[in-house]
Formats: C-alpha cells, structure tokens, sequence
C-alpha cells in the first residue's frame, strides 16, 4: 500500500468511526431508567365534579363589611378555599364584641379565627405542595435535557476535530505526491475524496440531534392546556383559581394568560394539522421522543405553570389582613 492508499484507508476509517459514533443512541445508558420513572408526583387530588367548585366570586353577594374590610385579593383567595362564611361571621362578631364585650363572644371568636387560620395554613400546605410537583417536574426535564446536549457536544467535538485531521492529513498527502512530480491525477482524487469527507462530517455535525423517550404519564400540562372543567391533578381551590375569569374586568383567566404565553413565545407554535396533533401527543400526552431543546422548553412550561400557582400565596395577604384585625 503506497502513501495516498494509506491515507484515504484512514479517512474511511474515521468517517465510519464517526458515523457509527455520532448514531449511538441511549440504550445501555444509566438515564434510561430515569426517563420513565418519576417520583415526582404528589398523591392524586381529591376527586370532585364542577359543583365542588367556589362559586365565581363576582357572582356572589358579598357582604359590605367584609368588603371594607379585606381587600378584593384576599377575599377572592378566601373564596377558593371556602372560608367567606367563617370571614362574615367573624367579621360581624368582632364588631358585636367591640360594643358590648362578653367571655362568650371572645371565646367565639378565637374559635372561629383558629378555623380561618387552620383552612388558610392547610391550604397552603396543599398549593406548596403542588407547586413543589412542578418545579420537581421541571428539574427533572432539565436534568435530562442537559444530559443529552452534554453527549451532544462530545459528538460535535470529536467530529469537528476528526474533520481537521482527515483535512490536514488530505492536504499532507495531496503536497508530497505533488512535491515529488506523482503521475497521473492521484492528487485530484485525494483532494475530492477528503473534501467529500469533510463535508459529510460537516453534516453529521448539524444533524447531531439527539433524541430520547421521556414518559410523563401524570401530565398537569394537559390540564392547562385543554381546560376540562375539573382536574385530577390540581386540587378544586387550585383549579379555581387557575380558571377563574373576572368579566368585570375583562381579565383572561391565569390558565388562558399561560397558554397564550406557550403560543406566543413560539413554545406550542406550530399550526399545521399533522404537526399540531403530533405536538399534542408529546407535550400534552403521556410521552414521546424529546430532543434537548425540546426538554427544556417542557422544563420552562412547567417553571411558568409553577409561577402561576404561586400567584395564589394571596393567602398571605389574607392572613396578614386577619391579623391586623385581630390586633384591633
């Protein structure tokens, strides 16, 4: 074997190193087992139907001293854990007891204010607890997707890298032969055969997406994004308020702000039937084939839906507003 046959021997070799290399998939990889299991989940919510659910609060008649003294926030928070009734009684005995104090009354009102706060600390509990559920369900998506971009990047390294030495070693070769007045047109083959393999490499490099089955069979992005009437995943108070729209206002509920927010920023974009429904399927279904960028939009869904649920710590608010009343 002379020189230029030792060379392009060497350019196959690596190009079918790295084509066996670059199409290496995740199958005796340890992440396997973490892409469908997931401890994630909290206990199912309680099973309700519509009927459980707070009635609207523009819908009710409220009474004009819980009005003047809470604000629209709490008492909207106080409506999705069910606690207007404890509010108005309370709020009508202090004012009782303030004119004509008895044991009975004071009595009366402790009672009912360590209702208000028992329903106001579980509630909570129940929407840190879920809250909890998505940023774990973001992490772990996350965790995943960087996973796969790190063995993404060694692909693309060790590919770039396999691409300089076949062109160096193209180059080296093509110049001896012509430095030493070779016949014929060997240099020409030389030159075409590793500008071939530097542009195959080259491909390989941009199409180095790697992909991975992720399961999510408990899926509270569904929820959000088909908008049943109740879920099985967020509690009746929760869903409530995720749900709630104030036409006195013209506000779109917080589940519909979010969802727009997924279209808008191009993280559920496209519209094409076939593509639409296939979309539907990964994000919204029980699992599918992820890419990394597609992981980490999941990941950025989920820290959205998780700053949503938050939104409804109004309950401080309410507690706050039940202490400086209590103080009086």
């Amino acid at each position: 074997m002379n020189f230029a046959e030792f060379t392009n021997a060497f350019c196959v070799v690596a190009l079918v190193t790295f084509l066996i290399t670059s199409c290496a998939g995740f199958k005796n990889s340890p992440l396997t087992s973490q892409t469908d299991k997931n401890n994630c989940y909290q206990p199912s919510a309680k099973s309700y139907t519509k009927a459980d659910l707070p009635k609207p609060i523009h819908t009710l008649d409220i009474d004009s001293t819980l009005k003047n003294t809470f604000s629209f926030q709490s008492l909207h928070a106080a409506n999705a854990i069910g606690i207007l009734d404890l509010l108005t009684e309370f709020v009508h005995l202090k004012k009782s007891y303030s004119i004509n104090p008895t044991l009975e009354k004071k009595i009366k009102l402790v009672e009912l204010s360590q209702n208000i706060y028992q329903k106001i600390n579980t509630s909570s509990l129940e929407i840190s607890a879920i809250a909890s559920e998505m940023d774990c369900e973001e992490e772990r998506a996350d965790q995943i997707a960087t996973f796969i971009k790190g063995k993404e990047n060694t692909i693309e390294t060790k590919l770039t890298v396999s691409a300089i030495v076949v062109g160096a070693i193209g180059a080296i070769s093509a110049g001896i032969l012509l430095a030493n007045n070779t016949s014929g047109n060997t240099p020409e083959v030389i030159g075409i055969g590793t500008g071939l393999i530097e542009a195959t490499l080259g491909i390989l490099i941009l199409t180095n997406k790697r992909k991975i089955t992720y399961y999510h069979p408990r899926n509270a992005l569904k929820d959000i994004w088909t908008a049943p009437e109740t879920s099985s995943i967020f509690p009746a108070p929760i869903w409530y308020y995720l749900t709630y729209e104030n036409p006195d206002k013209n506000e779109k509920s917080l589940r519909q702000q979010l969802v727009d927010k997924w279209l808008g920023y191009g993280q559920i974009a496209d519209t094409k039937e076939k593509n639409k429904q296939k979309i539907d399927n990964q994000y919204f279904g029980k699992g599918g084939k992820y890419t990394a960028s597609q992981l980490i939009n999941r990941a950025n869904m989920y820290d959205q839906l998780e700053a949503y649920i938050n939104l409804m710590q109004d309950l401080r608010i309410l507690a706050l507003e039940l202490e400086k009343l209590n103080d009086h």
